[in-house]
């Protein structure tokens, strides 16, 4: 449904919601179970879309930049790997019309996008920890 980019940075963002603290990137990698070279490149997309800060320094690492309960799933996923839209035909053979293949895929797209935004990091991070399997929250010691 969404690429590993996206949810890479879903986990991250995710992660960084519950910290009080600036977090390394080796920090959120082990914490979220990301590569911290594939880490590394997602924070930029994040930091680029000002969803995240980094702050250097013996401190530093990086701080979420906005609010959890403003936060949306969708901000997160449309700054790191936006979810595809067909507006015509992308075989461009029926040229702004679309084809019922891929009329019926943009609709899918336009549902999740609408879940998407109507879902906030606060509702991702409001359920038990025994939900977050991917992820050792809270930061327990690195």
């Amino acid at each position: 449904m969404i690429s590993q980019t996206a949810e890479y940075a879903l986990r991250a963002i995710v992660f960084l919601a519950q910290q009080k603290r600036p977090m390394t990137t080796a920090a959120i990698a082990a914490a979220t179970k990301v590569p911290a070279g594939y880490l590394s490149k997602v924070m930029q997309g994040l930091t680029r879309a000002k969803l995240v800060q980094s702050q250097r320094g013996i401190h530093g690492g990086f701080v979420l930049a906005v609010d959890p309960n403003a936060l949306t799933v969708l901000q997160v996923v449309a700054a790191v790997d936006p979810i595809r839209r067909f507006q015509e035909c992308p075989l461009g053979l029926h040229g702004r019309s679309l084809c019922p293949l891929h009329s019926k895929l943009n609709a899918a797209a336009i549902l999740v996008e609408e879940t998407f935004s109507g879902t906030t990091i606060a509702d991702l991070n409001d359920v038990p920890q025994s939900r977050k399997p991917l992820c050792t929250f809270p930061l327990e010691k690195l």
